[in-house]
């Protein structure tokens, strides 16, 4: 299913996220961002937010732009951070802070050599470390993509991407979920 005929799903009380959708997927709406990089944050995103047909309408407008090894950085971003938010989530908030002092013991290979480029990479970690809500993981990654030139306004590009594509993920699969229910009711 492509882009347009999900969009196309969006219950009229969600209509705002049919939208923001088109805005944040522009490179007018993504200001600091390039087509692949919108492309990449919005794949690790719909990744993140767990609604398959999303994410198989994402990759397939990301490939436009991004060659097999960069959706594979997205995908790598996505699963890195899907494992490094529950943790450094966890050593963040738990009350004893000897935890935050103990080795993670995780491989976290990927990092060094994501298969795209370095600052995509951290641009799809940040968008989904804002999804998962890890304020540790976000903190360190808008420091690393500030220490290399990259914008406070392409940074919140990729959190805004990240925030509508999991609206809509959410949306697409609550009324999903709803719509099963009522033809099950029927």
């Amino acid at each position: 299913m492509s882009l347009s005929e999900l969009k196309s799903r969006i219950p009229d009380y969600a209509k705002d996220l049919r939208l923001n959708m088109d805005s944040v997927l522009a490179e007018t709406g993504a200001p600091g961002l390039t087509r692949k990089q919108i492309g990449l944050v919005a794949l690790a995103s719909a990744i993140a937010a767990r609604h398959a047909p999303l994410v198989a309408a994402i990759e397939a407008e990301a490939a436009k732009s991004a060659s097999a090894q960069e959706i594979d950085g997205a995908r790598a971003a996505a699963a890195i951070m899907a494992m490094n938010n529950v943790y450094y989530r966890f050593t963040h908030l738990v009350s004893e802070p000897e935890y935050g002092t103990l080795r993670a013991g995780l491989r976290m290979n990927a990092m060094a050599n994501p298969g795209c480029d370095k600052m995509d990479f951290e641009l799809g970690s940040i968008a989904v470390s804002a999804i998962n809500g890890c304020g540790q993981c976000m903190d360190s990654h808008e420091k690393t993509l500030k220490k290399h030139g990259v914008s406070a306004q392409a940074i919140q590009s990729a959190v805004r991407i990240a925030a509508v594509v999991h609206a809509v993920a959410v949306t697409l699969e609550q009324a999903s979920v709803a719509g099963v229910e009522l033809a099950a009711a029927a």
